[in-house]
């Protein structure tokens, strides 16, 4: 009982945090939409922009597969192919 509630604490506690944070606006392209629903989920968009710089499209696909098997992000395979195709095009180096 002492864990539940140290942990309905502690989450209670972050929400605030987290909804200080501004919105990330990432740049205008097919997908986008999706990208936004589907990746904003788990993680801020910020993390997009922060790893532009360093992925190819190679890196991107492995990103994106990182995600959906490893964090079992419930991307079905359409999503995910827009989800490439956007960062691919959009966030390249």
């Amino acid at each position: 009982m002492y864990r539940f509630a140290l942990c309905i604490t502690l989450l209670l506690a972050a929400a605030p945090a987290r909804a200080d944070e501004p919105a990330v606006e990432l740049k205008s392209g097919p997908g986008q939409d999706i990208v936004q629903a589907q990746c904003n989920v788990c993680h801020s968009l910020d993390y997009i922009r922060m790893n532009s710089p360093f992925l190819t499209p190679d890196a991107w696909k492995a990103e994106v597969t990182k995600m959906r098997t490893a964090y079992g992000a419930p991307i079905n395979d359409q999503d995910a192919d827009t989800i490439l195709k956007y960062l691919s095009a959009t966030y390249g180096p």
